[in-house]
């Protein structure tokens, strides 16, 4: 069983991606499911134009708004007024589409998102586009794509140091790799944090205060 109430069951013919998300569960801990309202994705989705990532959805549904390992934050869900998702990924889209300097750079193919997401040009916040999904204390940015390298709903990141990188991987393998040390968020972005996980739930209302708790021992 997966941690809290995350039902398996919406991730079947997913078997790899079922698996990261378990990994995931087991590295965090017992779920709080503090907002759980399926209604708030869908009027999401239709706004944005596309559905996100199952397993992320599972994620942020069990976790979110939270910040894990001092570094990298869920900050918001759909069902969250005070922190809302749809509402992020509104702010954020419209911020990435004023700020397009890295269009006009020599980027090697690589580290070009229009050859990493094989679009002619990048959007940000469309059913095509760039979805914003989490970001870093650090500077990276990390969003959904349609397509990266090949691999349907990827990864690309923009770390800290304004690179780009795909990761042709399921959010939840993503978010595996970054929490077991792997360099995943842009360069210099490794950070490995031995012993349990650790979990800051943000506030969401007037008067709250950042609860921290930690998930099981694990051996890395």
């Amino acid at each position: 069983m997966l941690a809290g109430t995350i039902q398996a069951s919406v991730f079947e013919g997913m078997t790899d991606m079922t698996d990261y998300l378990q990994a995931v569960c087991t590295m965090l801990g017992q779920a709080e499911n503090r907002y759980g309202d399926p209604a708030a994705w869908l009027r999401l989705e239709r706004e944005i134009g596309r559905g996100l990532p199952a397993d992320y959805k599972a994620i942020v549904d069990a976790y979110a708004p939270v910040q894990l390992n001092g570094h990298l934050f869920l900050s918001s869900h759909p069902a969250c007024a005070w922190r809302n998702l749809g509402e992020q990924i509104r702010s954020d889209a419209k911020g990435w589409d004023e700020w397009r300097e890295w269009e006009s750079e020599d980027l090697e193919p690589d580290a070009d998102p229009r050859v990493i997401c094989n679009r002619p040009q990048i959007t940000f916040g469309s059913a095509d586009g760039l979805i914003p999904l989490a970001d870093t204390d650090q500077g990276a940015a990390i969003f959904a794509a349609s397509e990266v390298h090949g691999y349907p709903d990827g990864i690309v990141v923009q770390g800290a140091e304004g690179d780009w990188a795909g990761h042709p991987m399921s959010f939840a393998e993503w978010l595996y790799r970054y929490l077991t040390g792997e360099e995943m968020a842009g360069w210099g972005s490794a950070v490995l944090h031995t012993g349990p996980t650790r979990l800051e739930y943000l506030p969401t209302g007037p008067g709250e205060r950042t609860r921290e708790v930690h998930g099981p021992e694990r051996d890395v």
